[in-house]
């Protein structure tokens, strides 16, 4: 099953859940987040909560999609309580690419990266929790994320904008603390790769920025292997593509354990709120050498995730220097 979060007619929010090549309206949910509790309380599972609510009005999500009806899958309505998070360094083909930027050092000497990646190699799949902790980094709150076709601002000062294509977690904070898994999304974890090549300490400011995730969530266990595809249009053409993977076959943590590294802290179990989790990518066009341009589309799509995730660029007007008035 998928889900996924509409702008009515009216100007409401429904959600959609699909089956197969069937979509339609579940009966008086206004959000995934809320669904997710009511199946909570009352010890279902989703699946069990839209089958008590029923299926309504049969809809055409890509035809939604088009006209820019389609929202983010998840929300919360305090943007403040929707956690935007990441990892690195987590898939069999990271090391390469991120060694590469970082590479500072003599040829013989490991960077920060490549003995992170090696940890991950050998202690990410432990047969007991915990295994070693992986890279994580923050990219913001619910003001951050960008729903699926709308544009991906890139911030004036910005070295770079380019995408990242990962496979992010969902998740809602039960009532008594306990995280519970809501399924898997397609996501565009964008970032400033210029900034963070200068030096590796940045990681931290090149991950601040827009995030998308979408159109569907993917309801149920992540398929050890994922095969998907990343490409950039300009102009209505193609100018890079390159296949991607994931799924855990392709990983060096367990999902588990990447898991447990994010919700072992308690500011992570706070009841209500939302977490979106992008798990890692081992394909960047920056790594090819593009740079990307405003008005370029970012697309991402993968068979397990049903349509695809599609953002264009823009960069916002300069602001000038942040400055700060006393009082």
């Amino acid at each position: 099953m998928h889900l996924s979060q509409i702008r009515t007619a009216g100007g409401g929010i429904a959600v959609v859940a699909r089956e197969g090549t069937e979509a339609a309206v579940v009966r008086g949910a206004s959000s995934v987040r809320e669904l997710a509790l009511e199946a909570l309380e009352a010890g279902q599972s989703l699946a069990q909560a839209v089958a008590a609510r029923g299926l309504g009005e049969a809809v055409d999500l890509a035809r939604l999609l088009e006209d820019g009806r389609v929202l983010s899958p998840i929300h919360h309505p305090d943007p403040a309580h929707l956690h935007v998070t990441g990892t690195g360094l987590t898939h069999l083909g990271s090391a390469a690419t991120r060694d590469a930027m970082h590479q500072k050092a003599r040829a013989e000497d490991a960077t920060d990266s490549l003995r992170m990646f090696r940890m991950g190699l050998e202690g990410g799949k432990p047969e007991r929790l915990p295994g070693v902790q992986p890279e994580w980094f923050y990219k913001g709150d619910g003001s951050m994320i960008v729903a699926p076709g709308a544009p991906l601002l890139s911030p004036a000062f910005a070295e770079d904008a380019g995408e990242e294509p990962e496979i992010a977690g969902i998740y809602v904070i039960a009532p008594d603390g306990t995280p519970a898994r809501v399924g898997w999304a397609l996501g565009n974890e964008f970032s400033d790769h210029a900034t963070e090549r200068v030096n590796y300490l940045w990681l931290a400011h090149s991950k601040l920025r827009p995030a998308s995730f979408g159109p569907e969530i993917l309801v149920g266990d992540l398929p050890a292997h994922v095969e998907g595809i990343s490409r950039i249009r300009r102009g209505g053409e193609v100018i890079w593509e390159r296949p991607f993977l994931s799924g855990e076959a392709n990983m060096s943590h367990s999902l588990a354990n990447l898991e447990h590294h994010h919700f072992k802290y308690a500011l992570h179990r706070r009841p209500g709120d939302v977490h979106v989790h992008f798990l890692g990518t081992a394909t960047l066009s920056w790594a090819d050498g593009l740079r990307t341009a405003p008005g370029d589309v970012f697309e991402i799509e993968a068979a397990p995730f049903g349509l695809p995730l599609r953002n264009p660029l823009a960069v916002e007007a300069d602001r000038g220097p942040a400055t700060v008035r006393p009082l």
